[in-house]
């Protein structure tokens, strides 16, 4: 019996690289059996193509629905070649041999990520292609399986070294790539089903998926590996889909500041600047210009503010990049940047420059850390709060004055590392404590950094006051009006320590830790 020939099943949603591929495998003596758009693709590069319905025997039906699911295409990749039972059952039913798959899926994450109907994405859920590429894996002994175009330069260069063939270690490397596809590709459609149907944020499994962003120099230390991944079906308004503009290489810490920053900045609202050192907030500020709030900002803590990461929920203009570039600092990121501020940053080409698309309502998320063999998962601290429902604990109410101070210190709070104070004007902080094991540290650290700004300042707490200790602290400093959220067993003595300083105290009902 004359040797059957090879057969290549090529079906692909993204058509990057897919002329060269065809043209290698044509070359190397496969035929190419191929569906619907990629058939006619090739066909009109002139390049030789069967259609999958010739080799079946069986149209694509159900506005191609239906396809690929037939037994003399699955049969073909998945007997084995050096079983003889298999290899009679495939001759006695007409099965040839397909010695190569390469696919790649419709774009679902990227669909679910345009904001598209329910219907249109349910469209988007491939079928037949994840059912191929694990078959083929499954079978990658002798079937040769790509599923990202990525890969086919270097399939080609495997054919071209090999007489036309691949080697073992490249298929089982391809093959364990496929799974990782369609495991992620799964994990986006059961998260985004999970969502649409109401189940909550926490089923009774969490499937999650990333794409590798890119690898880093190290992790938070030198002898740590380390890696930055990114959700596919995350919108262009995450930080993870930020455009860098200039600078060095972004390092582990330099991504984690400025996702702290970056979700200050984002608490308060547009026009607001976030200097974030270590995690921790040392300056945030409201302002019309980015100069203005840079300014206010980094007076908060000049000292901390040098190598900091800046977040701005703004335009970066010339004015504004004048200010950043005056200051040593490690990150910067915007909504955007315009011309003539790019020619001014460029006068420090180490400062990394992100820019990440305006946010236009806060985002529900799930917060993950990983603890030893598990997971924690949150919903992420993004809700808007109605202060209509905020309680005066005290004799005195805030003044109109107070209240707007109280308003912004309250917002800002919410970036920083509990234990946390934040001293504060109408517009900016003027001394922040945080990360600090006890509240009265916090505190201490606050007013200290606020010296005799703090005096007629309002402060804020994300947790409430365990003892009358800290607000005492407060107290002495100047401060005159205080939010925390109460609850504590000792509200009442710290209530009575307020009443005598003559401060005023809101109680907002809802606590802000961050850890």
């Amino acid at each position: 019996m004359p040797p059957l020939t090879r057969k290549a099943l090529v079906s692909v949603s993204n058509r990057t690289g897919l002329l060269e591929l065809a043209n290698a495998l044509t070359h190397h003596g496969f035929e190419i059996v191929s569906t619907g758009g990629t058939a006619q693709a090739l066909a009109d590069a002139s390049v030789s193509v069967i259609p999958v319905g010739d080799l079946t025997g069986f149209p694509e039906v159900f506005g191609g629905r239906v396809k690929t699911l037939h037994p003399k295409v699955f049969g073909g990749i998945l007997y084995e070649r050096g079983a003889k039972s298999h290899v009679r059952q495939a001759e006695e039913n007409g099965i040839g041999p397909i010695d190569l798959v390469a696919v790649n899926l419709y774009p679902f994450e990227e669909t679910i990520a345009s904001g598209a109907s329910f219907q249109t994405a349910i469209e988007k859920i491939d079928i037949g292609g994840p059912s191929l590429l694990r078959a083929a894996a499954k079978n990658h002994a002798t079937v040769t399986v790509l599923c990202d175009p990525a890969d086919y330069p270097s399939a080609i260069a495997e054919l071209d070294a090999n007489g036309g063939r691949t080697t073992p270690e490249y298929r089982q490397r391809m093959a364990a790539k496929v799974f990782r596809r369609t495991a992620a590709y799964d994990a986006a459609i059961a998260r985004w089903f999970t969502a649409e149907a109401g189940d909550g944020p926490f089923p009774e499994r969490l499937p999650l998926s990333f794409d590798l962003g890119a690898e880093l120099r190290y992790g938070e230390n030198p002898h740590q590996k380390g890696a930055f991944f990114v959700d596919r079906t995350s919108g262009d308004e995450a930080l993870a889909r930020f455009r860098k503009l200039q600078g060095k290489e972004l390092s582990y810490n330099n991504l984690l500041d400025s996702d702290a920053a970056l979700f200050t900045s984002r608490s308060v609202g547009d026009g607001t600047l976030t200097i974030v050192k270590h995690r921790i907030p040392s300056g945030v500020a409201a302002a019309p210009t980015l100069s203005r709030a840079f300014e206010k900002a980094w007076a908060s803590d000049p000292v901390a503010g040098f190598g900091g990461v800046v977040a701005w929920t703004g335009r970066i203009d010339r004015a504004g990049a004048e200010v950043l570039t005056s200051k040593f600092l490690e990150v910067v990121v915007a909504h955007e940047v315009d011309d003539h501020a790019v020619e001014v940053l460029a006068s420090k080409p180490n400062l990394r420059v992100l820019t990440v698309v305006r946010e236009a309502v806060p985002r529900p998320r799930v917060e993950v850390r990983a603890i030893d063999g598990g997971l924690l998962a949150q919903e992420a601290d993004v809700a808007v709060e109605d202060d209509a429902a905020w309680k005066t604990a005290t004799k005195r109410a805030p003044t109109a004055e107070e209240r707007v101070a109280l308003r912004f210190a309250w917002k800002a709070i919410r970036g920083v590392v509990s234990n946390a104070i934040v001293v504060a004007s109408e517009t900016a902080t003027l001394g922040i404590g945080g990360g600090r094991t006890s509240r009265v540290d916090a505190c201490r650290d606050a007013v200290t950094k606020a010296g005799e700004s703090a005096r007629g300042a309002v402060a804020a707490s994300d947790a409430f006051f365990p003892f009358p200790d800290g607000l005492e602290v407060l107290a002495e400093a100047g401060v005159t009006a205080v939010i925390q959220p109460g609850g504590s067993v000792k509200d009442a003595a710290v209530v009575e320590a307020a009443d005598r300083h003559g401060m005023a105290m809101l109680f907002s009902g809802r606590r802000h830790f961050r850890h």
